[in-house]
């Protein structure tokens, strides 16, 4: 009976630790407003909701071109190059806004290499400035647009391969073009997924705080930032963090449901697609149309950080980064080691009572990925300091410990752990759990003896995967992390804060290192998907 309650309750005592953080930022609406909210809602609330609103429409329209257009390109034209773009075109995921906001700042700024670069080419006055200023809502715009158009992208690919080769055959015989085929078969047809893309690119947007910070963007994230450390006023901070949490869940929502629908295309009559071969003039458009988000989200970045890395003389490697490397490395390993444990306890949970109250639970531990960790950093502070008045006899303090800080990495990464045991856990037959308990073999036996063995390859990727999105993590970090501890994203901030874009760029290397990781496991994705469509 204990161990049946054991298996039962344990996804309700973690549910409500993930949910604990929101419920309190949700609950300072029901509280009082202070003077400061008055002031935010008089002069500068308006400003949060025009900018994050502007920047979202800007995103969405170049993600939508971007994804779209070299989804359907690399799914159905066989051109030179094709099969690097197949791959190429997620290692934008690899580069976190923020890291692309500050070297284009390097690059583009009045005195930035590129501007350096035309002027001594050409003869050009020191005053002369071709590029314009990056820094500004359109700078903005163009930077998250070329670093989450992959999700997009993956979605479309995966949509547009599954479409069928007839039904484009079918609209080309009712006078449809290549175009026209894109336009009124391809893109209405995959409409559920492409939806689900365009979500999670925006919450994303609205959660970045590092690129509009560094852009001076007025968002709602800049502004529960100031008004938390700037005013020192929490409970205005949250109350700012709870509009912005209530807008992340309504697009939570509707990504959530976009996927009901994402087999509404599939076709009855299925037939393999096909690629069209292009030549010439027609090729190269492809190669470039395919080659300029890669350049401009990944390529740039990584060839302004190294030319930074060279001008330091590679001097980056001291003291304090192998420190801050070792604090990143430690946080991501736990975080990742505590992910994957949650995500297979409660799997194997799901699994041993399918039919219950749990499966429908699990489903709902997900949704901290889609809070911007700012949020959950407030909202865990403000727990933290409550569990702290019950702790003071016992002289435990949580407030400013690691405790709260790797807490919020496992509520924001859960999501990753969980979809890759969830899907290793679909390729295990029951059959083999009743021929456990036939032997003898029950709750921990059968999950340390039998399943953990059969997932051993699910749980190394789930680790990888979230010690990746760790790596990266900067709002959560910067409120939450102990007194004069660093790591790698936290050290990019303060050095392009301050202006120092050199010394950025060693920790910057060191993220966008550990942000191939899952870009190496996608295009592995890719290619195995592209033989599958060979061989149907």
């Amino acid at each position: 009976m204990n161990n049946f309650s054991l298996w039962k309750f344990s996804p309700l005592a973690v549910l409500l630790i993930f949910t604990a953080p929101l419920a309190i930022v949700l609950s300072s609406l029901f509280g009082q407003y202070t003077e400061n909210w008055s002031h935010l809602y008089e002069f500068v609330l308006l400003d949060y909701v025009s900018s994050s609103f502007f920047l979202v429409i800007g995103v969405t329209v170049i993600v939508l071109i971007v994804g779209t257009l070299t989804a359907w390109i690399v799914t159905n034209y066989n051109f030179f190059g094709k099969g690097f773009f197949e791959w190429a075109l997620i290692l934008p995921l690899a580069i976190p806004p923020y890291i692309l906001a500050y070297t284009f700042t390097g690059l583009f700024d009045t005195y930035g290499d590129a501007n350096n670069l035309v002027r001594s080419l050409f003869n050009l006055d020191d005053g002369v400035a071709v590029f314009p200023n990056i820094r500004n809502i359109y700078g903005a715009i163009i930077v998250f647009g070329f670093t989450l158009y992959p999700y997009v992208y993956l979605v479309c690919r995966s949509a547009f391969i599954n479409q069928s080769k007839s039904m484009k055959e079918a609209g080309k015989l009712l006078g449809l073009n290549e175009s026209q085929v894109f336009f009124r078969l391809g893109i209405p047809l995959i409409r559920p997924a492409l939806i689900g893309g365009l979500m999670l690119v925006i919450m994303e947007t609205l959660s970045d705080f590092g690129a509009v910070d560094h852009f001076a963007v007025q968002t709602f994230t800049t502004g529960i930032f100031r008004t938390w450390y700037g005013l020192y006023d929490i409970q205005t901070a949250m109350q700012l963090a709870s509009l912005l949490l209530i807008t992340v869940g309504v697009f939570y929502m509707i990504e959530r449901n976009s996927r009901s629908g994402i087999y509404s295309s599939s076709n009855s009559t299925f037939s393999p697609n096909y690629e069209i071969q292009l030549k010439g003039t027609k090729s190269s458009l492809a190669f470039f149309i395919c080659f300029t988000p890669i350049f401009i989200g990944f390529l740039l970045p990584v060839i302004e950080l190294i030319l930074w890395a060279f001008e330091v003389n590679l001097a980056f490697f001291s003291k304090k980064f192998v420190e801050n490397s070792l604090n990143t490395l430690s946080l991501s390993i736990l975080t990742g080691l505590i992910c994957a444990f949650l995500a297979l306890f409660i799997n194997f949970s799901v699994r041993l009572e399918p039919k219950s109250v749990i499966k429908r639970m699990s489903s709902l531990l997900s949704i901290g990925y889609a809070v911007p960790g700012l949020i959950l950093a407030v909202g865990m502070v403000q727990l933290l300091i409550y569990l702290d008045s019950f702790t003071t006899k016992i002289d435990i303090v949580l407030t400013g410990s690691l405790v709260g800080l790797v807490t919020a990495y496992v509520i924001k990464t859960y999501a990753l752990a969980n979809s890759s045991i969830e899907s290793g856990y679909e390729r295990i037959s029951f059959s083999i759990d009743d021929s456990s308990k036939l032997l003898g073999s029950n709750g921990w036996s059968m999950l340390s003896r039998i399943h953990a063995p059969l997932l051993k390859t699910s749980i190394l990727t789930s680790v990888l995967l979230v010690m990746s999105d760790v790596v990266k993590e900067l709002p959560a970090t910067l409120i939450l992390r102990p007194f004069n501890f660093e790591t790698l994203a936290v050290s990019t901030y303060i050095y392009a804060s301050e202006e120092r874009m050199l010394q950025a760029a060693a920790p910057a290397i060191a993220i966008v290192l550990v942000g191939l990781i899952p870009i190496i496991l996608l295009s592995k994705m890719i290619r195995s998907s592209r033989m599958v469509q060979k061989n149907v």
